[in-house]
């Protein structure tokens, strides 16, 4: 193999070691800007989108220990590396995929050790993010304190109002 394809090979198979996850896409027709556009909301999750030729993207992922299907991979491909939050990572290519039809397709993806195909990669997509998850769950923790402290605040402005009423009918007793 030449020196400069197994530069390339060395680096792609670095960047698939480090990642946390990894999808690949199949794209056509994909101008300039909106691939800018493309990398620029991928790389604010932290991922980073890369172009290479299938042939040593499949050598550099077999040296790496993962086997993607050779007959899935059609067109021209790109390897879209995850940042840290991989649900957020996909929601951007979907979000992308969806704005510009038969642009960009989800082929396969890498998540936690397993090969998942598109309609895998399409149910991560769709899972809340980190920081959603995040937000249910302290919504969760808080959801009872707030109701006990509804309800000792119901509580404590009801004894003003009992004492109120009881004062009320004595009034209207002694007269």
């Amino acid at each position: 193999m030449r020196q400069e394809k197994q530069l390339l090979l060395d680096d792609i198979k670095e960047r698939i070691d480090e990642a946390p996850a990894l999808v690949l896409l199949s794209y056509k027709n994909l101008d300039p800007n909106k691939a800018a556009d493309l990398r620029d909301d991928f790389r604010k999750t932290g991922g980073s989108l890369y172009v290479c030729s299938k042939r040593v993207l499949l050598k550099a992922a077999s040296e790496s220990g993962i086997e993607f299907n050779k007959d899935s991979l059609q067109g021209h491909i790109a390897v879209a590396f995850t940042g840290e939050d991989s649900i957020e990572s996909t929601k951007v290519l979907y979000k992308f995929s969806k704005d510009n039809e038969d642009t960009l397709n989800v082929v396969a993806g890498h998540f936690d050790g397993a090969v998942v195909s598109n309609e895998d990669v399409e149910a991560i997509s769709k899972l809340p993010s980190t920081q959603e998850m995040r937000s249910m769950f302290v919504g969760t923790l808080a959801a009872p304190m707030q109701q006990t402290v509804g309800i000792m605040n119901s509580l404590l402005t009801s004894v003003p109002h009992c004492l109120e009423n009881k004062r009320q009918k004595e009034e209207e007793s002694e007269q």
